[in-house]
This record gives structure tokens, C-alpha cells and sequence, in this order.
């Protein structure tokens, strides 16, 4: 059996890697997917189709279009698993990786009857919380446990979830690993950005020389905090009237708390707020705020802090897990209490006010992200875990091949 394997799955090895939009493959995982391609595996994405299809493929990822629905819902759910599942009987994947809650289950699943050798899943963070009614977080967790019967292997991108994961026996506690979460650390370089560029964005936007910049990065639901920062933002103003928030994200129509930049004007800050949606210019954006704010309810382990921070621009952020390894309280930014609408304003205010203090904790905020938030941290442990698999399977790794 262990000849058969090794000759089916002979380099290159195919890894599948699986989201729900395409989105994610493209701006959360793609740079982790070039590194597998580069270490010698044939990796393909698996999503719904969308816009980001084509920067997927010029990048020599493969793509497989699979409808998926983002909330769960029975019949779609169990034709998207069918449709997986014929996609791993047809490619006969080595290794199906998976991401999120809807691919977590669905994927892993198709995969476990596919008879996929490997399957991994990462987990960026868990969709139940202690705020949650209580049926609901029953159902989600149930859900995790479900799918964690498929994996042979789960990495958190938090160590709080490691714990949840044991607590709430999803899973014995040596099937999850830590992974964490990283970005390009080099692109994200205050110092390789010219001043006129900056400027020049600057100007782009509307926002006037001198004025304050409040910067937010995230999708436009009532879940990642956007009311109670708008609630917090008029606090602010009173004090520093000229502070312009910038407010950077894609529209989420699927989600029921879905907003639009039509919500400003209701907290009377239609002056105040610049709504850029989606943008490839992060850097440059970033480089215009002299504070992040993310007042999240939930979250993995948030992206936009660490590059908030390599950027040199402290942050403001929830108590939240996830958050509180993005940033450290009184190092590069400040902690404030999920929906402390008070507490988020002064701390804002703190930070624009302290020049010293600001420039200090952004300071910090680059060196961690030069020593903790480099994305190939993340992409060495990932290749780590699926050389121990494919050893562990009897078959035969890149490493080994390569000698």
C-alpha cells in the first residue's frame, strides 16, 4: 500500500488549497501559495470564481471554481460538498488544505471521503465567541469538532485558540499547532516609500494637509467595531475637529450586518469620513494615518495591525483575542474593552495628542513586526507540517526527493 502511495503521489506533489471567495486566495494566501509552487509542490486554489481569478493564474496558481455560499445553508451546502468532493477524486490530491469555517468543514470532509492522504486545516480564527447565543455557539463548535475529525493536522493562527480548541474538545491537544500570522514585511517599509508619493496620496484622497488621519482596514460589516468607531470618532472630533477617518475595505453584501458608506452620515460625520473601498495601494495608505484603529468583535489573528505597525503607525484595537497578539498594550498601540466607546476615543486622543508616544509605539510596532510578523515565519511551519505528514504516510517528501 505504502508502493502505491508513493508512485500515485510521486513529485510533484498537488496541494489544494481552499476558501470560499477568491478574494482570500488572492490577498490572504496567495504569497504563502507562490512559496509552496517555489518549494517544489503543484499547488492549486479552490474557491467560488470571481475577479480574482485571473491574478491568481498569472501568479501560476491554478484555479478550480467551486460555488460555495458564505453562510451556511443546507442544500447549497450539500451540492458544494459533492462538487468537492468530485474535484478530489479527479486531481487525487497528496494535500487539501483548507481555510475558515465553510471550506473547514466542507473541504475536509470531501476530502476524508475522497480519501485525500493529508488534510490540514487553519484555523484564523473561531466563528463562535462568548458573546454568541448560547444555541449558536453550541452549533458552531459542533461544527469545528465535525470537521476536526478529518484533519490530521489544525493550525491556530492564535494561541488562545489552541486553548479554546482543547476546552471545548474540538480536538486533543496534539492534533493543533501554533502557525501564527504574517505579511510581507518588506513591502510593508515606511522607509521605501518616497514623500512624494505619500503626498501625493494624500492629495488623491481629499484629505487636508495637516489634518489628522484615524486609518481602519477591514470589510464593511457591523461586526469589525465600524459603528462604535463612528460613535468614538465624534468624541474625537470635538476635541481635534480637522481629523479625517479613512475607512479602507470592500463592500460585504452577503452579511447580514452589512453597512455601506451611507452609515456616516447617520452619526452626522459625512465630512469626516473617507471611504476608499478596496485598494491595492496599501503601503501608501497606510503611510497617511497617524493611528489604526481596529474595534473588531472577533478575530484570528487580524492582518491590518501587523501591517499598521511595519508601517509605523500605532494601533488601537479591541481586547480581544487574536488582537492581543497583533498588538501589545502600552508597546505598539493600546488595548481598549470590546464596545468601550469612551475608552476607544481616549485612547485615540491620546495617541493624536502625544506625538512622542505615537512615534515611540510605531517605532516598536516595526521592530515586531521584523522580529514576530514575518510571513516567512508561517510559511516555513507550514511546509515543516506537511513534510512531517508526507513522512509520517510513508510517502515521500520534497526534502527527500531533492537529496
Amino acid at each position: 500500500m505504502l508502493v502505491e502511495k508513493e508512485r500515485v503521489f510521486s513529485p510533484p506533489l498537488k496541494v489544494a488549497h481552499i476558501t470560499t471567495i477568491d478574494l482570500s486566495l488572492r490577498f490572504l494566501l496567495l504569497n504563502q501559495l507562490q512559496s509552496l509552487r517555489a518549494a517544489g509542490y503543484e499547488v492549486m486554489g479552490i474557491s467560488c470564481a470571481g475577479p480574482d481569478v485571473p491574478v491568481l493564474e498569472a501568479s501560476g496558481i491554478r484555479h478550480i471554481p467551486v460555488p460555495m455560499t458564505r453562510r451556511f445553508s443546507p442544500l447549497p451546502d450539500l451540492l458544494s460538498l459533492w462538487r468537492l468532493y468530485r474535484v478530489m477524486r479527479r486531481e487525487r490530491f497528496a494535500i487539501v488544505h483548507t481555510h475558515n469555517p465553510k471550506p473547514g468543514l466542507l473541504g475536509q470532509v470531501a476530502a476524508w471521503l475522497a480519501g485525500t492522504p493529508i488534510i490540514v486545516n487553519t484555523v484564523h480564527g473561531f466563528y463562535f465567541h462568548e458573546g454568541m447565543k448560547p444555541f449558536w455557539r453550541r452549533f458552531y463548535i459542533t461544527v469545528e469538532k465535525i470537521a476536526a475529525r478529518c484533519s490530521d493536522v489544525i493550525l491556530s493562527q492564535n494561541s488562545e485558540d489552541m486553548v479554546t480548541a482543547v476546552t471545548t474538545h474540538i480536538c486533543p491537544p496534539d492534533k493543533i499547532k501554533y502557525l501564527g500570522n504574517g505579511i510581507d514585511i518588506a513591502r510593508f517599509n515606511r522607509d521605501c516609500l518616497p514623500p512624494e508619493t505619500i503626498s501625493y496620496t494624500r492629495a488623491a484622497l481629499g484629505i487636508p494637509s495637516g489634518a489628522p488621519v484615524v486609518g481602519f482596514v477591514g470589510r464593511l460589516v457591523a461586526e469589525k467595531g465600524i459603528l462604535e468607531l463612528l460613535t468614538a470618532v465624534r468624541q474625537v472630533i470635538a476635541q481635534q475637529p480637522q481629523t479625517r477617518l479613512l475607512i479602507i475595505g470592500p463592500l460585504d453584501g452577503e452579511k447580514a450586518d452589512a453597512l455601506t458608506p451611507a452609515v456616516a452620515a447617520d452619526y452626522g460625520l459625512a465630512d469626516t469620513c473617507i471611504f476608499s473601498g478596496m485598494r491595492q495601494d496599501m503601503p501608501e495608505l497606510y503611510a497617511l494615518m497617524d493611528v489604526f484603529v481596529l474595534p473588531s468583535h472577533r478575530e484570528g489573528f487580524p492582518r491590518s495591525p501587523m501591517e499598521a505597525s511595519a508601517m509605523g503607525v500605532p494601533c488601537v484595537v479591541t481586547d480581544i483575542r487574536g488582537c492581543r497578539e497583533a498588538v501589545i498594550h502600552g508597546r505598539n498601540g493600546y488595548l481598549t474593552p470590546l464596545g468601550d466607546i469612551d475608552a476607544l476615543a481616549a485612547a485615540i486622543l491620546d495617541l493624536l495628542a502625544d506625538k512622542d508616544k505615537a512615534r515611540q509605539m510605531g517605532q516598536n510596532g516595526r521592530q515586531m513586526a521584523e522580529e514576530l510578523f514575518d510571513e516567512q515565519l508561517v510559511f516555513a511551519r507550514v511546509k515543516a507540517e506537511y513534510t512531517r505528514l508526507l513522512q509520517a504516510r510513508g510517502m515521500r517528501s520534497l526534502d527527500e526527493t531533492a537529496v
